[in-house]
């Protein structure tokens, strides 16, 4: 699982990176970068539910394979975006979707036999673009190059908070 590790961290550093800039952003903001960055991988929701058991129950050919599409994940953050307060559904749709397109950045750079990577932008495009060929998902050291920048990113933070605590109690 280093691969669903991975793209949390990333999530992670991006969403806190974001709230460096924007100071709206609080953690529970931040979350919803990281829950974007794991909702394409909604498909691997065919391990419990397989693609031909809800075939069979519906009754209609299915398939969980589109979740981990542009399209499918424009749809799945948009239905996440419905479970927040009206009022914050704006910030939480941009905040999921920048997880996902975190996510979907990274899965294009998957090493792949053909060299193409899956086709990202079904079903508008049936285009495959060129894989980075960077790296396996099961490889641990995309994990630990994340986890890094995630301490990194981390200790800023927490230098952040303590430096602007410092200035409220010199005030």
């Amino acid at each position: 699982m280093p691969d669903v590790f991975t793209h949390v961290l990333v999530g992670y550093s991006l969403g806190t990176l974001l709230s460096f800039r924007y100071e709206w952003l609080r953690p529970a903001h931040v979350t919803l970068v990281m829950g974007g960055a794991l909702s394409p991988d909604l498909m691997k929701i065919r391990i419990v539910a397989p693609d031909g058991f809800v075939a069979w129950v519906l009754g209609v050919p299915f398939s969980w394979s589109p979740l981990h599409t542009l399209v499918g994940s424009a749809l799945v953050i948009w239905l996440g975006s419905l479970f927040v307060a009206p009022d914050q559904r704006n910030r939480a749709l941009v905040l999921l979707a920048v997880g996902a397109l975190s996510h979907h950045a990274l899965d294009v750079l998957l090493l792949t036999p053909t060299g193409d990577a899956y086709a990202v932008f079904w079903p508008l495009l049936d285009y495959r673009p060129p894989s980075g060929d960077l790296y396996l998902s099961s490889d641990r050291w995309p994990a630990v190059l994340a986890g890094l920048c995630a301490l990194c990113v981390w200790l800023v933070d927490r230098r952040r908070d303590a430096d602007s605590t410092t200035l409220e109690c010199a005030r």
